[in-house]
C-alpha cells in the first residue's frame, strides 16, 4: 500500500479523529448512549485500520501484541477490582454506592471506572483477535 497516497493520507487525518472519539464515548457513555465496549471497537477500530493501510509490523511497533494482552487482562482486573473494594468497604459485589460518602457520587465513580476496564478489555482483546488473524501464515492445500 505504499503507493496508496490519498489513502495514507486519508488515514492520517482519521485515525486521531477515531481515537478522540472513542474517548469521548467513553466518557459520555454514563449520560448517554455508548460506553466501555463502543469506545475499546472504536479504539480497536483505529488500529484495524492503521494495520490495514501501513502493515501489520507497523501496527505492532505502535502497540505491540505483548501490550495489547497487558490491556485485555488489564481492564478485567480494574473491572475485578472495583467489585473488591466494594465488599471491603462494607457493600456487595460492584456495589458502587459504598465507594463515597455521597451514595450517587459512588454510583458516578463506579460506573465510569467500570466501563473504563470493559473499553480496555474490548480495545485488547479486538486488537489482539486482528493481530491473531493478520499475522497467521496461510495454509497450505
Amino acid at each position: 500500500m505504499k503507493d496508496h497516497i490519498v489513502l495514507r493520507v486519508v488515514a492520517k487525518l482519521l485515525i486521531p479523529m477515531m481515537l478522540l472519539f472513542a474517548v469521548y464515548v467513553q466518557l459520555h457513555g454514563e449520560y448517554s448512549p455508548g460506553g466501555g465496549f463502543q469506545a475499546g471497537i472504536v479504539f480497536a477500530a483505529a488500529f484495524v485500520l492503521y494495520g490495514l493501510i501501513y502493515g501489520l509490523s507497523a501496527a505492532q511497533a505502535v502497540m505491540s501484541p505483548r501490550v495489547a494482552h497487558v490491556l485485555a487482562a488489564g481492564g478485567v482486573v480494574l473491572y475485578l477490582a472495583i467489585g473488591v473494594i466494594a465488599v471491603f468497604m462494607g457493600g456487595n459485589f460492584l456495589e458502587y454506592k459504598v465507594l463515597h460518602e455521597v451514595a450517587q457520587t459512588g454510583e458516578t465513580i463506579g460506573i465510569i471506572l467500570i466501563e473504563l476496564g470493559v473499553g480496555i478489555t474490548v480495545a485488547g482483546v479486538a486488537v489482539t483477535l486482528f493481530y491473531s488473524f493478520v499475522g497467521r501464515k496461510r495454509e497450505q492445500d
